[in-house]
């Protein structure tokens, strides 16, 4: 009984630090999302704004 007891307390402790490890991670992988969403937005406004080099002018 005890090993048992023992084994679900590693179980656990293990299980602890695997959350935060992922908790991490999908906290970096949020903040890569928004840089990545700023640097769409100011691409499709600098293209927005571009001039087209095939209307006139010719």
């Amino acid at each position: 009984m005890s090993d048992d007891l023992e084994q679900l307390r590693r179980e656990n402790e293990y299980l602890k630090r695997r959350n935060a490890q992922l908790q991490a991670e999908a906290s970096d992988l949020a903040s890569e999302v928004l840089r990545l969403q700023q640097h769409l937005g100011r691409l499709a406004v600098r293209a927005a704004t571009a001039p087209n080099p095939l209307s006139g002018g010719q």
